[in-house]
């Protein structure tokens, strides 16, 4: 509540720029994150599943109680690797970034609804796995505070079992492939995105409108110096983006350095030309105001077709 306070008596009441370029109005906006906390409770409860059971698991041991924390810093890290995208959407934990989503014009559902999916398996596991050891726990005996063997194999090989699983029927029923980042597929975010902020310059600068579809807007990206079939994170991405005016004979480029997570997220940072990203701010007749194609966020679906580039 305070910085939502905050926030309206710092920029006030304004629309949200999606990470595809879209814009939502602020109640549009305010339900998303309402949808956002809702769909993280998948994995909370999955985390709160794995305390229960290493609390049963490992007895007296204060290691019980940390157990969560570590295995919440274990899916953390293993989320920041170059994970096959079946193995990265199996992951518990993958709900707490698969939100990012909800703030997009075409919501990634599949992979948002596989997260959730997945932290309610986990929860629901970890629970009856405690539960069952509950019951067969002999609470007579002092010496009774849980082994090594039971942990390993009543606590953690169920756990690794459901994930392998889980990964196995994502990698047969959706078209997960490799790291899920592309060529393509980077292009044609990255074009969508910008062909959105330049609509919204455009109005900032008091220019004649112009749709998407008249700009006809498309991106040419290479990765370390690869110029066909890139793929995977990193910050090595260069892109070129063209467009077209209404009525004007010359091409439009502007360049652009990507940092692509290997979560499909991304960060933009425009190389000029200076009038048009490669300044933070653009004069307007009322003032400078924030240049949105200077530096922008935006999202890669991990599990969408790679374009086919005969259609573009």
């Amino acid at each position: 509540a305070s910085s939502t306070a905050g926030g309206l008596l710092a920029v006030g009441d304004q629309p949200l720029v999606g990470l595809d370029g879209h814009l939502f109005t602020p109640g549009d906006a305010a339900g998303r994150v309402l949808l956002a906390w809702v769909c993280v409770l998948a994995p909370t409860l999955a985390l709160a599943g794995v305390g229960l059971l290493g609390s049963v698991v490992l007895g007296r041991s204060p290691m019980g109680l940390l157990l969560p924390a570590f295995v919440a810093l274990a899916m953390q890290l293993a989320q920041m690797l170059p994970l096959p995208v079946a193995v990265r959407l199996a992951l518990p934990g993958d709900a707490f970034l698969a939100w990012n989503s909800l703030f997009s014009g075409q919501v990634h559902a599949t992979p948002l609804l596989i997260g959730i999916v997945a932290g309610l398996l986990w929860a629901v596991t970890a629970t009856a796995l405690a539960y069952v050891l509950f019951l067969r726990r002999d609470f007579t005996n002092p010496t009774d505070d849980g082994v090594v063997r039971r942990a390993a194999t009543v606590g953690a090989l169920p756990l690794v079992g459901l994930l392998g699983a889980t990964a196995a029927v994502v990698a047969a029923t959706t078209t997960a492939d490799g790291t899920g980042i592309a060529q393509a597929k980077v292009e044609q975010s990255l074009a969508t995105e910008f062909a959105h902020l330049y609509r919204m310059q455009t109005a900032q600068l008091h220019r004649p409108a112009v749709t998407e579809a008249q700009l006809r807007t498309a991106a040419a990206c290479t990765k370390a110096g690869v110029r066909d079939g890139a793929e995977g994170a990193g910050n090595d991405w260069r892109c070129v983006v063209s467009w077209h005016l209404p009525g004007a004979a010359a091409t439009g480029s502007a360049v652009y350095q990507l940092d692509v997570t290997a979560d499909g997220r991304f960060v933009a940072d425009g190389d000029g030309p200076k009038e048009v990203n490669g300044y933070f701010l653009v004069r307007t007749p009322t003032g400078d105001a924030p240049n949105p194609l200077w530096q922008f966020d935006g999202i890669v679906d991990l599990l969408a077709a790679v374009p086919d580039p005969r259609n573009s």
